[in-house]
């Protein structure tokens, strides 16, 4: 078995990777200090891979696996889209996708008091934040940023929520804004809402609108950048063909 990466680390940034993948060879990279994210291990002057993912990359010389989770795990400080399941007097019990209910106190919103309690019926889509996130422990949300502000948060009406992988919600919320959307916003108008625990929120004020961001969004999973944006420009050349 070969024990020196087949090529570069930037041969394998942004692809696929699985487990037994030599990515980075140190002895190639002297007098540099590497950092090592969850997924990826040292032996020698080899990185290797633990779990499948991708690769990812960021200056000066930090690398991670990304992975893709069909169930949430609860990180404090993620946004998250969560759906109403019940409420009690003190709190709303809300499905955010992970192993146990989170909830959301009756007043973690803005100006929050006994006496302007908001009313949700079950199944009303929140766009929330997690405050609290400890093992053994149920998730604690809020509906305020950090100093307290309503900001963006709060119900989600109308649109259309559907689910994805947890992988997919992060390369959504990267940042420079990532090429399906850059791609579908130059020519398409509409609200999104992505939460870390892989759920998407879309509206817009045409339907085939919502639908056609909705499928340019789940079919860019596996897109490269460049493959994105010729995805959603195909779909958007098909809609002034009709």
């Amino acid at each position: 078995m070969d024990s020196k990466p087949s090529g570069s680390p930037a041969t394998f940034v942004d692809h696929l990777v699985v487990p037994g993948d030599l990515v980075v060879d140190l002895s190639s990279m002297t007098n540099q200090t590497i950092k090592l994210g969850g997924g990826l291990h040292q032996d020698c002057d080899a990185i290797s891979v633990m779990k499948a993912g991708k690769l990812r990359f960021s200056k000066p010389n930090k690398y991670w696996l990304e992975t893709s989770h069909k169930r949430y795990v609860a990180q404090v400080e993620d946004t998250v889209l969560g759906i109403v399941v019940d409420s009690k007097s003190d709190n709303f019990l809300i499905d955010i996708k992970g192993p146990a209910l989170a909830f959301l106190p009756v007043l973690a919103f803005e100006g929050g008091t006994r006496r302007n309690i908001p009313k949700f019926e079950v199944g009303t889509l929140l766009y929330v934040r997690v405050v609290k996130a400890n093992p053994g422990i149920n998730p604690e949300l809020s509906c305020t940023d950090a100093s307290g502000k309503a900001a963006e948060f709060g119900a989600l009406k109308d649109g259309y929520m559907f689910e994805c992988s947890t992988g997919l919600s992060r390369m959504l919320l990267s940042s420079p804004t990532c090429p399906v959307l850059e791609a579908l916003g130059k020519k398409l108008s509409f609200e999104i809402a992505v939460g870390l625990n892989g759920r998407v929120w879309v509206n817009a004020n045409s339907p085939s609108t919502v639908i056609i961001v909705a499928n340019a969004i789940m079919n860019s999973e596996s897109l490269s950048g460049v493959q994105q944006k010729i995805m959603a420009e195909k779909l958007l050349q098909k809609i002034q063909d009709d």
